[in-house]
């Protein structure tokens, strides 16, 4: 590459070609290490894995973004950085996907029978499983794209029947007949976590279920007429009077027929529609604990479909909504139907269809996850409890601690079966002959219980969240049998990589994934022992150190996207328009920890022009260094080197290892350096001091911020102009040490600056930096250089506070020049009343002065200057000499405002200094930081009073 840059920033033409370049170049692989005590510092993070069905929406593109900003960091740091990427398989969602092409087709998978239609599924994986995936590749994700992990792949899919069978043995999974969430649409339980409640305007229906002896009737309130079909009994409190005498008696159920008893249970309540509730324990979960305190039967009356399973019965064959429709019109017309009212009900929806779940009676496999294990020790929950308990994971923001726990300690067992056939087959087989269950690692031949032949395995499969919850320790080899024990063992990756580090992901899926993952991590990891041999503890058996939860990505105007709304914002979109670099820097400088992002293009557009700002300020160096070279500067840039290499060190050798970071001292600058290299310096330091506390902290948007304040504003607006003083390359010119060392600082403070910028914008700092170096960097990338540290450059406060003053005056005299109508380009000279050290400054920069605020020529006062024509702050009066009519009354109207303005200051700070109570708690350098400003403030006030006093009434 040579120093050439287009003269137009367009990130269409470098993106791919980076992304492309870091896979190819296996840049952000980590190999297995050769020894398990290597004691470099280690960062490792899992990708939340994305369903194989996806396609990349703005939260994934927040995820991603913050992750690899964060492993970019540490890498540059010098850390061992291991970001691993991976799929889902997604059983829902992946079997919904194949059974719409099959009907696209006329077909549906019984027509083509398990086995085919598996083979279907992992068929359409291959051809569109990866585009999530190519997605990353090409937001130039610096994941380790060599330890890939689909969730079903060859590597994981044994790991998940070991966990499955250990949990069996450990007499931690059983199978029985619940309640669970139905959804009729996939015919398969779903969790608590995959349903969606949602308000709507129902109807609360009253029915008269006479008694059996005609001596009277109750009357029962119900939300879902149909499930009276399922009735077994009617309950009423054993508290309600109305009803005491009636406990015992029986009630024909309408429409049926049959007997059912009244009970009582504290589960009625007197308050609730009539106080009497019917009883149908197979499809209401209330109702199904009613039935086992009462023992009574259980009456399955839709089928998987939600349709009537009544033979006989005028209903059956029904849909729910149909058949209520039918019953209440039957009710009706008997006169059982007592009255209708509107009511809002808090109805169940599946998330992945928008169906109404409904609760049914099912055989499913459960994860007791409150029960001791046989084998000893504490219950799943609890160590998950007690992992964050005491301090092993850290949650950031630390409110998402509260709410883990408290959903950690009012959890049920977990129900880990889906009746799917995509997805791992549990590895259980059925006997016929005993109708007993045997539970293997291989497949068996015959039964564990009877050893008959005829045997059959189990056609559910396990909820994916039990695969992915599995991953921190499957990915890195788990279980890998002890030969001798059978336990499982370490792999070198296993003792190095586990526990990772962080876990960046979205509040969403802290239950479904988080949790699952803090629990099944803490109970397998801890029978694994450490590196040294010794037992593993709770503190080490923890799938990760931290948990940051991001907030959502809203639109403009802070509403959720959604399809219905038509406000999603599709990521890939908006970065063909405006580069991805740009994208990634607005979610980050939006990204706080407990704050949601508006998403704004607005916003966006601005920081594409932030990347064309520095693009531009390449040109400009680039330029300089040919002007040098023709000039027969010594132009090589060569870290390690004597020239531009000593401003520009960090970047590791060729060979160096991102984990080896070249030895790096503090920069020492000559005695004669200008102020504004000086000042620069001492502001990377400073710059540099801000991000790495804010990355450490997860404030991405004050480290975004903070270097777009000290590229644009600092470097680009201030010093690059300032330094136009210093170059001097025409022809005649001698060559001198000033111009050597300015244009040295200048390539120095800029490379400095690329890698600040690195982890935020890859692509154009991969390209800039790589022409900076003419095409012979001293790394592949500059990804693999050193991020820059605080102590890495200058600090010199003298010089920092005196290109403050320096730019306070400028900024002044510009205003001054404004409001006097002075020519932008016309110079003008001016007048200044200061202390010693500022009058000094001032004479010794009056080549800055004329350059950035045209002034002709200083001229400095020994009293304070007032007037029309005038200026005050607390360090100095200044004053532009032009001849122009002042408009008094406005003059004295703005004087007026800042009298005022200073007036409240000085209250303020009085009242606050004057308050004991204040001053005794408050640190010392709040109450010092006060008193100056009330000394600047009073000073302001007098100098604004002398000036309103000299323009008379």
């Amino acid at each position: 590459m040579s120093q050439e840059l287009p003269k137009a920033y367009d990130p269409s033409t470098i993106e791919q070609r980076w992304a492309e370049y870091w896979v190819k170049e296996h840049l952000f692989d980590v190999p297995t290490p050769e020894t398990t005590h290597d004691s470099a510092k280690k960062f490792t993070i899992l990708l939340p894995p994305p369903n194989v069905t996806g396609r990349l929406h703005m939260g994934h593109m927040l995820n991603q973004a913050e992750m690899d900003i964060l492993t970019r960091w540490h890498r540059m740091r010098g850390e061992t950085s291991l970001w691993v990427p991976g799929t889902d398989h997604a059983g829902i969602a992946t079997q919904m996907m194949v059974e719409r092409q099959l009907k696209e087709e006329g077909k549906n998978r019984k027509d083509l029978g398990r086995s085919a239609f598996v083979e279907k599924v992992w068929a359409w994986r291959e051809v569109y499983g990866g585009a999530i995936l190519d997605q990353m590749k090409r937001l130039g994700a610096s994941v380790d794209w060599s330890r890939e992990y689909f969730t079903m792949d060859d590597r994981l899919s044994p790991a998940v029947n070991e966990a499955f069978v250990r949990l069996y043995e450990q007499g931690l999974i059983y199978r029985g007949a619940y309640i669970v969430n139905w959804d009729p649409s996939i015919q398969t339980a779903v969790s608590d976590l995959e349903v969606e409640h949602e308000e709507r305007l129902g109807k609360l229906y009253h029915i008269r279920y006479p008694l059996a002896d005609g001596s009277g009737s109750i009357v029962i309130a119900t939300t879902r007429p149909e499930t009276m079909l399922g009735d077994v009994a009617v309950a009423v409190n054993p508290t309600d009077e109305r009803y005491k005498h009636l406990v015992g008696k029986t009630l024909i159920l309408p429409l049926v027929g049959r007997e059912i008893p009244i009970l009582a249970d504290d589960w009625a309540k007197p308050e609730f529609g009539t106080g009497a509730v019917k009883v149908t324990p197979a499809h209401d979960a209330n109702d199904f604990a009613i039935g086992q305190r009462h023992n009574l039967p259980n009456l399955t009356i839709l089928d998987e479909t939600a349709h009537v399973l009544l033979p006989g019965s005028p209903y059956h064959g029904l849909d729910r909504y149909e058949a209520r429709e039918r019953i209440i019109a039957d009710l009706t017309a008997q006169n059982l139907l007592v009255e209708i009212k509107d009511h809002t009900n808090s109805i169940g929806l599946s998330q992945r269809t928008g169906v109404v779940i409904e609760p049914r009676l099912s055989q499913q496999w459960f994860l007791a996850v409150n029960k001791t294990p046989n084998t000893g020790g504490d219950s799943i929950a609890a160590k998950a409890i007690a992992a964050v308990a005491q301090g092993h994971i850290k949650f950031t923001p630390d409110q998402y601690r509260k709410t883990y726990d408290e959903w950690m300690k009012n959890i049920y067992d977990w129900c880990i079966s889906r009746q799917l056939w995509w997805g791992h087959r549990i590895p259980a087989w059925h006997c016929k002959g005993c109708a007993g269950i045997t539970v293997s690692r291989t497949t068996p031949t015959t039964c564990g219980n009877c050893n008959s032949a005829d045997i059959t395995q189990e056609t559910d499969v396990l909820d994916t969240w039990f695969s992915s919850g599995l991953l921190p320790f499957t990915v890195f080899g788990w279980p890998n049998p002890d030969p001798d024990t059978g336990m499982p063992d370490l792999t070198p990756d296993l003792a190095t990589f586990y526990p990772t580090q962080l876990l960046v992901t979205g509040f969403d899926i802290l239950f479904f994934w988080v949790a699952r993952m803090i629990m099944l991590g803490t109970h397998f990891m801890l029978d694994v022992p450490m590196p040294d041999g010794s037992p593993r503890t709770l503190a080490d058996a923890v799938p990760f150190r931290e948990v940051y939860i991001h907030g959502l990505v809203r639109d403009a105007d802070r509403q959720k996207m959604s399809k219905t709304k038509g406000n999603v914002i599709n990521p890939i979109d908006i970065i063909e328009r405006f580069g991805t670099d740009a994208v990634r820097f607005t979610l980050a400088s939006m990204a706080s920890p407990g704050t949601d992002i508006a998403f704004s293009e607005a916003r966006t557009e601005g920081y594409r022009a932030f990347a064309n700002k520095i693009w531009n300020a390449a040109r400009f160096l680039f330029m300089n260094i040919e002007n040098a070279k023709t000039a027969g500067y010594n132009t090589t840039i060569n870290p390690g080197g004597p020239s531009f290499a000593q401003f520009a060190k960090g970047g590791l050798s060729s060979e160096a290892r991102p984990s080896s970071p070249a030895l790096h001292e503090t920069l020492a600058l000559p005695t004669d350096t200008p102020l504004e290299t000086r000042w620069i310096f001492d502001r990377l330091s400073a710059v540099s001091s801000v991000v790495e506390r804010a990355l450490a902290d997860y404030r991405f948007d004050e480290a975004a911020n903070a270097i777009y304040q000290f590229f644009w504003g600092e470097f680009c607006d201030w010093y690059l102009e300032l330094v136009k003083l210093r170059l001097n390359f025409t022809e005649g010119a001698e060559k001198n040490a000033i111009t050597a060392l300015t244009l040295a600082s200048l390539v120095g403070v800029f490379e400095a600056a690329l890698r600040l910028l690195s982890p935020f914008m890859p692509f154009l700092t991969e390209e800039i930096w790589h022409a900076l170096y003419e095409g012979k960097p001293p790394a592949k990338s500059i990804a693999l250089t050193r991020y820059p540290q605080a102590t890495d450059f200058p600090a010199d406060p003298i010089a920092a506070s005196a290109m403050q003053t320096l730019q306070e005056l400028i900024v002044t005299v510009r205003g001054l020049r404004k409001e006097l109508g002075v020519p932008e380009k016309e110079p003008a000279p001016i007048v200044i009343h200061a202390n010693n050290r500022i009058v000094a400054l001032t004479d010794a920069n009056q080549d800055v002065l004329a350059k950035m605020a045209r002034v002709q020529a200083v001229e400095f006062a020994s009293e304070p200057l007032t007037g029309t024509n005038a200026r005050s702050t607390a360090d100095f009066d200044v004053a532009v000499l032009y001849e122009r009519q002042i408009d008094i009354p406005a003059e004295r109207e703005r004087l007026t405002k800042d009298l005022a303005k200073y007036e409240k200051g000085l209250a303020a700070a009085d009242k606050q200094l004057s308050n004991e109570a204040f001053t005794a708690k408050a640190p010392a350098h709040i109450i010092e930081g006060l008193r100056k400003q009330s000394t600047e403030t009073r000073i302001l006030y007098d100098k604004t009073k002398a000036a309103l006093d000299a323009l008379g009434n």
